[in-house]
């Protein structure tokens, strides 16, 4: 990256609209303002920065700014200086404490995920446009009541931090849809996980090649060895232990195991245990590879909401068999007091019939158990969720024009939209969903 910063200071990066920089700085590099008349992500993640200067509001273009792996130690007060701010993060610093008014109220989507944040200003309240907010894997005890005006909060993620209970004004926010909670207190009386599961050798596992890494770990597919003459294909996950955005590893694994078995979800074989570094990991069933992932991650454009590339289409059929098996793992879920917190598109696999499977469990939650009133609020939420990929799926439907295919569109279309009810108490429950499903068409 040394090159990127002599091309900044020789003044050949004039006119660029990005800036990635990762060059063990300790000061930010004021050339970097020479490009206010373009500039418009910027990402100084992984150097030893501890302050921004006065002047960077004049950035006035700026959109992105990413400040992850640094050294601060407080959310810069000039950021509120950036109209056009919508995107910033500043993961895995040391901050502790967030000035008033820090942040412009144009901010759609803000990381500080892995700090030492206590307390959030009253002033958030001001960030209407706010819709993915990240805060796992802080010190935070509450959030300030005034945040219900954060209307627009789509997803949000406050796990292992410090919090005595979920604020109520949470759970009724008309568009909330991915919320993760566990490793809080309030978590601690929560149900821990009843199914034995079996215990998997890592000697006993053959890693083959990576299938592919997330957060919170590493995916490989292997064998798992019987004997010399058996083996089990299988997929292995092997953790990373660290804090991710989600929230902590521990608590993954331990809603994997509670979920048990369904036939849309991923199969849990057992767990890993004498890993040559210690290293926790679970194994589970192989998903043969005429399964392919549903969606793709939402863009610094959609924000909270998934991608699909511009050829995806889906017959009416297929909508049909994917909506019945993610509604039926969610209800599934819930039965076992267990909100999945990211049922999303990207997160189930599928095949050409729709056959479906839902995965990842990183942002799971048990219920509180302390308080067992929200538990139809924590569905509700979900029940959004499954809304937004129901209308995603919709969107790209092909119709074959019948009079019983568009009136099944129409029906599928209005349970969309009974799912994403501005009011959460008037949503569906995932029984009733399935319920719906079973019966399509008159």
């Amino acid at each position: 990256m040394t090159e990127t910063l002599e091309a900044l200071r020789s003044g050949q990066l004039t006119g660029a609209k990005r800036l990635d920089l990762a060059a063990d700085l300790t000061q930010f590099p004021l050339e970097i303002l020479d490009l206010a008349d373009s500039l418009e992500i910027l990402n100084l993640t992984n150097n030893r920065l501890h302050s921004l200067p006065n002047e960077f509001g004049r950035l006035q273009k700026l959109k992105i700014a990413f400040f992850s792996n640094n050294h601060f130690q407080e959310l810069p007060a000039v950021l509120s200086n950036c109209p056009n701010l919508s995107m910033v993060g500043f993961k895995a610093n040391q901050i502790a404490s967030i000035a008033d008014a820090a942040l412009p109220t144009s901010v759609r989507w803000l990381i500080l995920t892995d700090n030492q944040i206590e307390q959030i200003p009253a002033s958030w309240g001001r960030l209407g446009k706010l819709q993915k907010l990240m805060l796992a894997g802080n010190q935070l005890r509450s959030l300030p009541d005034e945040m219900a005006a954060c209307q627009n909060l789509e997803l949000v993620r406050l796990s292992a931090n410090q919090l005595t209970s979920l604020p109520p004004w949470l759970l009724t926010l008309p568009r909330l849809s991915w919320l993760a909670y566990a490793g809080n207190p309030f978590c601690q009386a929560t149900r821990s996980p009843t199914p034995s599961l079996t215990e998997i050798d890592w000697a006993d596992l053959v890693i083959q090649n990576t299938l592919g890494e997330g957060a919170s770990g590493i995916i490989f597919k292997g064998e798992w060895v019987h004997s010399p003459t058996q083996a089990t294909e299988v997929a292995i996950k092997v953790f990373k232990g660290e804090v991710t955005s989600d929230g902590l590893p521990a608590d993954e694994m331990r809603s994997y195991i509670a979920a048990g078995t369904h036939p849309h979800l991923v199969k849990l074989l057992g767990k890993v245990v004498g890993h040559p570094e210690e290293k926790a990991g679970l194994v589970f069933a192989f998903v043969p590879p005429n399964y392919t992932t549903l969606g793709n991650p939402p863009s610094f454009d959609s924000c909270t909401r998934d991608t699909y590339s511009p050829d995806t289409a889906f017959s009416l059929p297929v909508i049909l068999q994917i909506a019945q098996g993610i509604a039926a793992a969610a209800a599934h879920l819930h039965s076992q007091g267990i909100l999945h917190g990211d049922l999303y598109a990207h997160n189930i696999l599928v095949n050409a019939m729709g056959e479906s499977l839902l995965g990842d469990f990183g942002a799971a939650s048990f219920y509180p158990e302390t308080t067992p009133s929200i538990a139809p609020a924590l569905e509700s939420l979900e029940v959004r969720a499954f809304g937004c990929l129901l209308e995603d799926v919709l969107d790209r439907c092909i119709l074959d024009n019948s009079a019983n295919q568009v009136e099944l569109r129409d029906r599928l279309r209005s349970l969309q939209h009974d799912c994403m009810d501005p009011f959460p108490s008037s949503r569906p429950s995932f029984a009733k969903i399935c319920d719906f499903l079973a019966v399509p068409s008159n």
